[in-house]
């Protein structure tokens, strides 16, 4: 670490253009729009500026990969059986004399599909499996809480016009959980703001003075407000390692709307002190907090069907997994020498800052051999989530943004090959929507052209007969209904995890809750997903034709309410799309209708779908979708509330 530390300058050290500007009467100028008073004596670390096509050295690993390969064919080659089987049986049920062009588009656009959710379905099987016979998941081994601990921290808030009253409740009550465990002085925090505008950066600036007055016997809390948000996230957290890192072994990042018990944090600092090699470890926050229908449909999704996604991912991914941005702790050292982030070349939306830049640090860090692991039975991390479907929108068109960049990345020559999967399993998130709604409308068109209303294909010129689609009926069905099967493959797995853990905790109705939530869940996300298709295959394109989705501020908590009028306003095409399809479908083969109901559902019923999500949840569907921290809050969620609630007080009184 040594090598990276430069020469710490003053605190009251004065830069050569500030200095300049003093000789004559006017501001000086600052690095921060925020009081210097609240920060520490820096302590800089280099962060250099990566190149992706450089081969870096590898750190020394104490023991060689072994097996993982195992781990990985395995899924792959699962799905891609799957995929095949799935290719094959379409094409029997396309094929006739010679299958048509259009047929030929439906069966590779049909496949590709197919193919993104075996790989999901077959990854969550690999999960259930150790999970269902109460084995670990994780891809690296956690101390307890409890021991020496000899390596300092830093908590890192990172804020972007958020409520403050609701992170400094969150900061008291993860503090003072620390300082319950006695082990308050190995950890700092810091709140790094990128808040626009002198009015709200005053008011932010002052409730978090007062928070580090009310803290100050516990632990710092530090504040700084960048003049300019270069890099945004990303940059924001690379200004802070340039300028303190260099004080801190390890840091742990979390958003706004994260909380983090002590005894998680104490785990994660000593499972990072005891493996060196350890550059990341990414924790599996549950999603926690909610009070609309959306927010809770969420929480329930996440509790029921995550354990064995993110288990299934760490059984394949080991130490070379991946980085979500938050609720995870990192080497300050492994994270400056291997993850700067370069500028892209060219415009937004491919060119410029990295938008979804904790994918790509993830990558860099494995390019360096540091392990990037994911800990999914790690308990004591949470999370908040969007109150309605528009602010889902809004979240997942910059996501979308971001994960397609990476596309003029992966080719790059320095990339490993677990960071090309990465990279584009981030990508095929949102391209796979694109496939999707392409498919669904050469299926029309096949439709069409089975009631003769588009002309037909001919085997050759000399023919006499044209060639129309002939659809065995039994054959589709039992394609339909294996192909739900696979889909819903995973809410099966984490239905039966949901009864095991309630049979062994004793939980009266237990399983007919899990299983009425289950139902009801699954009914809703099928109502949700072609909403979220069009939209993302929307952003898809805009994306490709070079439209930037910008940064704008996210809307947390439960303030999701929103009129009937401005949802429809909101959602009214996806409506039209729906009845247009609809009417197509019923002009060419009714029964299709039937089918494609699911589909249609959510399109047409999107805007008061949208308005009944955003809405407070009611006492049957807050049973049906609790999760055991509604039934039993954890003291950390306890604790955080009620100081937020205080500091809400506070900031009144402020005002």
């Amino acid at each position: 670490m040594n090598e990276l530390i430069r020469g710490a300058p003053e605190q009251s050290e004065t830069p050569p253009a500030a200095a300049a500007a003093a000789v004559t009467p006017g501001p000086v100028l600052r690095k921060d729009a925020s009081d210097p008073a609240s920060l520490p004596p820096e302590t800089p670390l280099d962060m250099p500026e990566q190149d992706f096509d450089a081969r870096v050295p590898q750190q020394p690993r104490p023991r060689p990969r072994q097996g993982y390969w195992v781990a990985r064919a395995a899924v792959m080659s699962g799905a891609a059986m799957l995929t095949a089987a799935f290719a094959y049986e379409l094409y029997s049920v396309l094929a006739f004399v010679r299958m048509t062009p259009i047929q030929f588009i439906f069966l590779v656009l049909s496949t590709i599909a197919f193919g993104w959710i075996s790989l999901g379905s077959l990854s969550a099987a690999m999960g259930f499996l150790p999970l269902f016979t109460s084995d670990s998941a994780d891809t690296i081994s956690l101390p307890a809480a409890e021991g020496p601990l000899a390596t300092r921290t830093a908590l890192l808030f990172p804020v972007y016009h958020e409520d403050p009253a609701q992170i400094a409740g969150t900061i008291e009550a993860m503090a003072e959980d620390l300082d319950g465990y006695g082990r308050a002085a190995a950890f700092d925090i810091f709140v790094l703001s990128d808040t626009r505008g002198n009015d709200p950066g005053a008011a932010e600036e002052r409730v978090y003075a007062a928070l580090a007055r009310h803290l100050a016997a516990i632990m710092p809390v530090y504040y700084r407000r960048r003049r300019e948000n270069t890099g945004r996230k990303a940059g924001n957290i690379k200004d802070w390692v340039e300028r303190f890192g260099g004080a801190y072994e390890n840091f742990i990042i979390l958003d706004a709307d994260s909380v983090m018990s002590a005894e998680t944090m104490l785990r994660l600092a000593r499972g990072m002190e005891r493996d060196k090699n350890a550059g990341l470890i990414q924790t599996v926050p549950r999603l926690v907090g909610g009070t609309t229908l959306l927010q809770q449909l969420q929480q329930f999704a996440c509790n029921i069907y995550g354990r064995a996604v993110a288990a299934g991912i760490a059984f394949w991914h080991r130490d070379q997994g991946n980085y979500w941005g938050h609720n995870a702790i990192i080497r300050t050292v492994a994270f400056a020498s291997a993850a700067g982030l370069p500028t892209r070349p060219g415009r937004p939306p491919f060119g410029g800052h990295i938008l979804s830049h904790d994918f790509i640090e993830a990558v860099l860090l494995q390019r360096a051999g540091w392990g990037v692991h994911m800990a999914p039975s790690l308990a004591g991390s949470y999370e908040g989530m969007p109150p309605s479907l528009i602010d889902l929108v809004v979240r997942d068109r910059r996501w979308a943004q971001g994960n397609l960049q990476h596309l003029a990345i992966i080719s790059a020559g320095g990339v490993t090959a677990m960071g090309r999967v990465h990279m584009v399993m981030g990508a095929a998130a949102y391209l796979v929507s694109a496939i999707w709604a392409l498919s669904l409308g050469v299926g029309l068109v096949l439709a069409l052209q089975g009631q003769q209303m588009i002309p037909s294909y001919f085997q050759d010129s000399k023919s006499l007969f044209p060639i129309w689609p002939v659809i065995d009926p039994g054959a589709a069905l039992r394609l339909f209904l294996a192909t739900m099967a696979v889909v819903l493959l995973p809410k099966a797995f984490g239905l039966l995890l949901e009864v095991k853990r309630s049979l062994a905790a004793r939980e009266v109705g237990g399983p007919v809750r899990a299983t009425a939530g289950v139902l009801t869940e699954t009914i809703f996300s099928m109502l949700i997903a072609p909403i979220l298709m069009a939209t993302q295959t929307v952003a898809v394109f805009q994306i490709l034709f070079g439209i930037d989705a910008g940064w704008k501020a996210q809307r947390r908590g439960d303030d999701g309410g929103i009129p009937l009028g401005a949802a429809i306003q909101f959602h009214w095409r996806h409506m039209a799309l729906g009845v247009a399809m609809a009417l197509i479908c019923y002009q060419a083969y009714p029964e299709l209708l039937v089918w494609m109901a699911p589909v249609l559902a959510g399109l047409i019923l999107s805007g008061p779908l949208s308005w009944l999500l955003a809405r407070p949840a009611g006492p049957v569907s807050s049973a049906i979708f609790s999760t055991p921290e509604d039934r039993d809050p954890p003291p950390i969620l306890i604790r955080a509330n009620a100081r937020a609630d205080g500091w809400t007080e506070r900031v009144r009184a402020f005002a």
